[in-house]
């Protein structure tokens, strides 16, 4: 078997499905997504594993794109206020410790965004605004066997491992509100640069 041959196929398939998924997102969602962030005083952003790692990511971009936006659970991370904005993103929309923060938040005054592929989960059902990254998974108990079984079946509806498609399609879903943000603010990439770190 020609493994590299394999790699390339396997990310193309990739691509395809995201492209698929980002033309079933709602712009009705995507507008109200985007007015939160610019009404927003500070941004909270957080998640939990892969997808803790995806709203670093995004909250980075932010912090570029000249907004004021925290990682939740860092040290130097405020208290949030009536005039914020907390961002999860969580593939189920039901992680215990990313719900119970939501829940806090919400609590507080603050607004709760949620990006997700189960919109009727717990932090969905508390969320102002909702981005539904639609994955298609079909209900399993177990990812693993499930990924084992699809290859040998060589079906692939379902062929990344673990929520790999939704954390991928998120992280793109960020990237491609930054430089929609950076359009409507007419940012340009210097001016992103001038955030950047430059200590390191």
């Amino acid at each position: 078997m020609n493994y590299g041959v394999s790699v390339q196929n396997m990310m193309s398939l990739m691509a395809s499905r995201i492209d698929a998924i980002a033309q079933k997102i709602p712009t009705e969602q995507v507008e109200a997504f985007l007015n939160a962030i610019l009404a927003a005083d500070r941004i909270y952003v957080m998640g939990a594993g892969r997808s803790g790692l995806v709203a670093k990511s995004f909250a980075m971009r932010l912090m570029h794109t000249g907004f004021t936006a925290y990682v939740v659970g860092e040290t130097i991370t405020p208290a949030i206020g009536d005039t914020d904005l907390i961002i999860a993103f969580s593939g189920s929309g039901n992680t215990k410790t990313i719900g119970d923060i939501a829940e806090t938040a919400k609590g507080l005054g603050a607004k709760v965004a949620l990006v997700s592929s189960n919109p009727n989960s717990r932090i969905g059902n508390i969320a102002d605004f909702i981005i539904e990254i639609e994955t298609q998974r079909d209900p399993v108990t177990c990812d693993a066997h499930e990924y084992e079984t699809r290859q040998m079946l060589g079906e692939h509806r379902s062929f990344a491992p673990l929520g790999t498609i939704f954390e991928t399609s998120s992280l793109m879903f960020g990237d491609a509100v930054i430089s929609t943000l950076m359009d409507m603010k007419k940012i340009e990439e210097a001016d992103l640069k001038r955030h950047h770190t430059n200590i390191e």
